[in-house]
């Protein structure tokens, strides 16, 4: 299962549409490792020189639930798309851990397409990384 909804919002979901903020807490519980990585590259975008298109986290997760949580909220059209609105950014993630944050007007760049390149995903290979 890949969100752990509370049944008050579950049961406003079956009646009808739910807001992105009620969305993205439920995210933000259910996925914590995921929303921390998330946000640390958000937010290092934020922080970085206006030239700079993208930050990045390639930092292996420390366990396979911690893996699993990231695979859930990238994997997920919904999750993955309500992140990109709430950080303000549109993601790319490669290798089941490396995740970047681009800003939205990067996308379609030169610096997304290498990242999102298939040379670039062949580059981000290890033995290490087989079975994620």
């Amino acid at each position: 299962m890949s969100l752990d909804v509370p049944t008050a919002l579950q049961e406003r979901a079956a009646a009808g549409p739910v807001g992105d903020a009620e969305f993205v807490a439920c995210v933000r519980d259910s996925l914590p490792y995921a929303w921390q990585v998330v946000a640390a590259a958000a937010d290092r975008l934020a922080d970085a020189d206006p030239a700079a298109e993208l930050a990045d986290h390639a930092v292996p997760p420390p366990s396979e639930a911690h893996r699993g949580q990231l695979l859930r909220a990238l994997a997920s059209d919904a999750i993955r798309s309500a992140l990109e609105r709430h950080f303000g950014v549109a993601l790319a993630f490669q290798n089941c851990h490396r995740v970047a944050a681009f800003r939205p007007a990067a996308v379609g760049g030169a610096t997304y397409a290498e990242f999102v390149s298939p040379a670039a995903q062949l580059r981000n290979q290890s033995p290490d990384l087989r079975d994620c």
